[in-house]
């Protein structure tokens, strides 16, 4: 049995009045095509015109920030980030003009057959949930090709969806050869724009409180990312109670739970130190030995199975797992190695801007300082305190939220000792990784997972896993003030 796909609209074409809401790294690919297509497009964004958009042929209009769609509009093509609430979108609803996103017409364009210039439609592989999306889709990335498929992650990993799928064909938007399979990583945002996307398999990694202020509640949070499990094969790692939620509701025709336990039949999991398929395969049968995983911790090795068991979806030989995963390069600032001072490892997760993500990072040591804080966007921090208070050995805080995690830490782990670093200027973080050297002893980790956004001191969390590295790496190599030598 395999899940039909709902009959896609009919693309805009010649004539046509689209409105394109946003001009920034999906837009602007959605204004080459269709403007490419003979279609009248009215780009519509809250800043001022991109330069990018007078170089584009056709009928091509700037129109500002828009509240209401202009007469003669047949569809709203809207970025992934602009959420349902905004005036223009709810206008359209208002006027039963159709809204989607760049993806929806990826997806249409796949499945138009000849007429759109492809040929038969590839397999969509996607990968979504509230942490771990890049590093699973880089996985996939890796085992794909392996096996020899001619393919390049994209969606919110970088490359618009949109490029990936006119690659090599008569509308390409750049020289990338056209694609096997559609491995794509997909935002809450980017699913709620995608009504009508059914891939041969989708995974849901885990599911925490985020973008709530976007979504409006958790339910409806929960229920984007459950389109990801609206095609063929439905995949969730169960050992996460969201994760499982939305598997038990998934509409797929087979679904394949993922767990870090030995598998029973139907399942991936882990048995004996190896990934093990116990869903594809008629006995179980190992893929890749747990210790090549890379980044380390638990949650990657369910990320391994996750890529696997997509890959595995679209056909591709057991063995091409191992080899896949053996190839690939984790991304910067996910649990990365940075150095070793006088027996203490420091290590950069920066990228843990959510407690989920960090809980996932202080879960793979069993002795952490704890360098933490920044935009925590009104998250809750004492259940991942009250997880991990037994293996800190201390706490080190910056940015605005910083009371906030000190209070947690108060309640729920009054022994550990905590010191806020104030201030907001780019010696910060020396201080910070100077002041969590002199909390570690010989055999702890120093680890940079904030639990939170950057962007309240650094432009991003790519610059605050920089410069830990950086203040890390001018560390004197002699013994903290931990060290009993």
């Amino acid at each position: 049995m395999t899940a039909t796909p709902p009959a896609p609209s009919v693309l805009p074409g010649p004539g046509d009045l689209v409105v394109a809401a946003g001009a920034g790294v999906t837009g602007l690919p959605v204004v080459r095509y269709l403007a490419a297509r003979g279609v009248r497009v009215v780009v519509t964004a809250n800043r001022a015109a991109p330069a990018e958009l007078a170089a584009i042929a056709g009928d091509v209009t700037f129109a500002g920030d828009l509240a209401t769609p202009p007469a003669g509009t047949t569809l709203v093509i809207t970025s992934a980030g602009i959420p349902p609430t905004n005036p223009l979108l709810v206008a359209a609803a208002a006027a039963g003009i159709e809204v989607i996103g760049e993806v929806e017409l990826a997806w249409r364009i796949d499945h138009d057959g000849p007429a759109g210039g492809q040929t038969a439609p590839r397999p969509w592989l996607v990968v979504t949930g509230t942490n771990g999306k890049t590093t699973t889709t880089g996985m996939l990335e890796s085992i794909l090709r392996a096996a020899g498929r001619t393919v390049t992650a994209c969606g919110n990993i970088g490359w618009p969806v949109l490029a990936a799928v006119l690659a090599g064909g008569r509308d390409a938007l750049d020289d990338t050869p056209r694609q096997d399979v559609i491995a794509v990583e997909l935002s809450s945002f980017q699913l709620h724009w995608a009504p009508s996307l059914r891939p041969r398999a989708g995974v849901v990694l885990n599911l925490a409180e985020d973008h709530l202020d976007w979504h409006g509640s958790m339910a409806a949070y929960g229920a984007d990312k459950a389109r990801a499990l609206a095609g063929e094969i439905a995949l969730a790692v169960v050992d996460d109670s969201g994760a499982a939620g939305l598997l038990a509701g998934a509409g797929a025709p087979r679904r394949i739970p993922i767990t870090a336990a030995a598998p029973v039949a139907g399942r991936l999991g882990l048995a004996d130190g190896w990934l093990v398929d116990h869903a594809y395969a008629a006995s179980a049968q190992r893929l890749a030995a747990a210790e090549a995983v890379r980044p380390p911790g638990a949650h990657n090795l369910t990320n391994a199975l996750a890529a696997a068991g997509l890959a595995l979806a679209a056909g591709v030989p057991a063995q091409a797992v191992a080899t896949g995963l053996a190839a690939f390069a984790p991304g910067g600032h996910r649990n990365v190695l940075v150095t070793q001072r006088a027996g203490v490892r420091y290590v950069d997760d920066s990228k843990a801007t959510n407690p989920h993500a960090a809980l996932a990072s202080l879960l793979a040591y069993p002795r952490v300082v704890w360098i933490a804080g920044g935009q925590l966007k009104g998250a809750q921090v004492d259940e991942l305190v009250l997880a991990v208070r037994d293996r800190l050995a201390g706490v080190v805080l910056l940015g605005v939220d910083a009371p906030v995690i000190h209070a947690a830490v108060s309640r729920h782990a009054p022994d550990v000792p905590v010191l806020p670093v104030p201030g907001t200027d780019d010696d910060v973080m020396r201080s910070v990784v100077c002041a969590a050297a002199r909390m570690a002893a010989p055999g702890d980790v120093v680890l940079l997972a904030p639990a939170a956004a950057s962007l309240d001191m650094f432009s991003s969390y790519a610059a605050r896993g920089q410069a830990f590295a950086a203040a890390a790496l001018d560390l004197p190599d002699q013994p903290s003030a931990g060290s009993s030598a």
